[in-house]
């Protein structure tokens, strides 16, 4: 008989200790791997907050401290970007879309954001994913709001509420717009990103409810076409044409000035022409930044938490480790009589020591496969809460060439770990093993 086929039967004579300690290194790699796994991908998802946006340009400050202010919602812009620099920008070559941010207002401690509608069809998150509504629509009129999920369900809101908006950030506000109430018209998805504790409403929105001039030229063009809806087909659809145009500068109005504002390029090319020019750009001090870029660098800064989650790795592994070296070495205790009688059929010293490190070897390997299961199982059943809760964008891939690598330091560490009970068992004598101990 083989020794792999020895060290099996062994092993299924002892069932109870041997699941038991199987199971044990199984948790253990499940717990490895899903940390490793989470570890890599939070720090892919962070830098992955905002994606798709080529440039973020606010007034001069740090980089770190503008994509705070305008991504993260952290802090206060010193300065914002006069509104004649945002429309000077954004119709320089190769400029694909714009987004404007306003920021500065909120609601029971949220952000207020004010935007145009190109916000919700070309801002991303995560691998480029498009922000999606749960319920209604994005804003088509100046006083509506579209809410951020965790708005929604923290405060119980529902489409057709209504919402005030408050001056400054901040639980405590100083003025709150109580005359000009917001209707709630769209709840987006779950993003894992500030997105979801975000109120957006139309930019226009945000001087309006300050007291400056607004022209409500929709409405004019509105009644105009009421005026003349019997009037030739030709002339009422240009008039209709007409009437949307307005209603979109409605909803943008012509503010002073904003926070910050997004940019996506044609190519990348432009995208570093443009920066380049934003830079030295000299009606005003403007800077413009890379989010990915800037993401990574924001990240480098928090390296303490990879640190953190990869010692936790290293910790639970080794008590797996030690867990089985302990079942190994009580049950070498209980088997000196068996290891005697093999010694008695011919067995050598040397077999007896192959036995118990193919046994650990065994229970180390099974239990890695194991642990992969358990692993691929945590993830599928784990991957849309961390999308939605933590922003965290599971990859549900083949194990990478990293991984791979701990597996097999997992089964190195058992097999070395094996050869303790079983340099004992070497030294084990055929006399101590058949004798009787009182």
């Amino acid at each position: 008989m083989s020794l792999l086929k020895l060290a099996i039967k062994s092993l299924l004579n002892r069932k109870a200790s041997a699941l038991l300690t199987l199971f044990t290194i199984a948790i253990s790699v499940m717990l490895l791997m899903s940390i490793e796994r989470v570890r890599v991908d939070a720090k892919s998802s962070f830098s992955n907050t905002i994606s798709g946006t080529d440039l973020i340009v606010g007034a001069r400050t740090g980089d770190i401290q503008l994509l705070l202010s305008s991504v993260f919602r952290i802090g206060h812009a010193n300065n914002g970007v006069s509104w004649h620099s945002y429309q000077y920008i954004t119709q320089q070559r190769g400029v694909k879309w714009a987004i404007p941010l306003s920021l500065g207002d909120s609601h029971k401690g949220l952000a207020v954001l004010g935007t145009n509608k190109d916000y919700f069809n070309h801002y991303r998150f995560g691998k480029k994913q498009p922000l999606r509504f749960a319920s209604g629509q994005q804003f088509n009129h100046l006083f509506e709001v579209v809410l951020g999920s965790e708005v929604a369900s923290s405060l119980n809101y529902k489409l057709g509420d209504k919402v005030v908006i408050a001056h400054g950030m901040g639980n405590t506000s100083f003025h709150n717009h109580d005359d000009n109430p917001f209707t709630v018209v769209g709840i987006l998805e779950p993003t894992g990103t500030p997105v979801d504790k975000t109120l957006h409403i139309p930019l226009a929105a945000i001087d309006t409810i300050h007291g400056k001039s607004h022209t409500h030229e929709a409405d004019h063009v509105e009644d105009e076409s009421h005026e003349h809806e019997h009037e030739h087909e030709h002339e009422h659809e240009h008039e209709h044409e007409h009437e949307h145009e307005h209603d979109e500068i409605n909803l943008v109005g012509n503010p002073k000035q904003i926070t910050a504002f997004l940019l996506g390029f044609d190519s990348p090319l432009y995208t570093l022409q443009v920066r380049r020019n934003i830079n030295q750009y000299k009606p005003e001090a403007l800077l413009a930044i890379m989010p990915g870029v800037t993401l990574r660098e924001l990240w480098e800064m928090l390296s303490i938490v990879e640190k953190i989650l990869l010692l936790f790795s290293i910790v639970v592994v080794l008590i797996s480790l030690l867990g089985m070296l302990t079942s190994l070495l009580s049950s070498l205790n209980q088997r000196r009589r068996e290891l005697a009688i093999l010694r008695s059929v011919g067995a050598r010293p040397w077999h007896i020591f192959t036995l118990i490190s193919v046994e650990s070897i065994l229970i180390t390997g099974l239990g890695c496969l194991l642990g992969i299961v358990l692993f691929y199982g945590l993830m599928l059943l784990s991957a849309d809460y961390l999308q939605s809760h933590a922003g965290i964008s599971l990859n549900i891939a083949l194990l990478s060439s990293y991984e791979l690598m701990l597996l097999a330091a997992i089964i190195a560490a058992g097999f070395i770990v094996g050869l303790i009970p079983a340099t004992r068992a070497y030294f084990y004598s055929l006399a101590d093993g058949m004798s009787i101990k009182i």
